[in-house]
């Protein structure tokens, strides 16, 4: 069964919450694109550079995001089989949480 479409708001207009967080919606953009500059990360998740810096370096301490230095830049690898950190979602893993996004598109 197809998903239902989002809603039909006008498009300048945005949500006053979301069902993900911004860590998510920052590791969910990085897996798609690791090679990513973090001012293009924080265009499209729509918060603060250093606000993604700040959750960038929370990921890579939790084991979920891998940097790699790759000459003047930065290439990002996401850890599928790092467990998500709620106690409701303890027994999915970030590589479940992507393979959700990837299926609704």
């Amino acid at each position: 069964m197809k998903s239902a479409s989002p809603s039909t708001a006008a498009p300048d207009v945005k949500p006053t919450w979301t069902f993900l967080s911004n860590h998510a919606h920052v590791l969910i953009y990085l897996s798609e694109h690791g090679d990513a500059l973090l001012r293009e990360v924080a265009d499209a998740v729509g918060i603060t550079e250093r606000a993604v810096q700040m959750i960038v370096a929370d990921l890579e301490a939790a084991g979920a995001l891998e940097r790699t230095r790759v000459g003047r830049r930065n290439r990002y690898r996401v850890s599928g089989d790092v467990a998500l950190r709620h106690p409701i979602e303890w027994h999915c893993t970030v590589a479940d949480l992507l393979a959700m996004i990837r299926r609704a598109r």
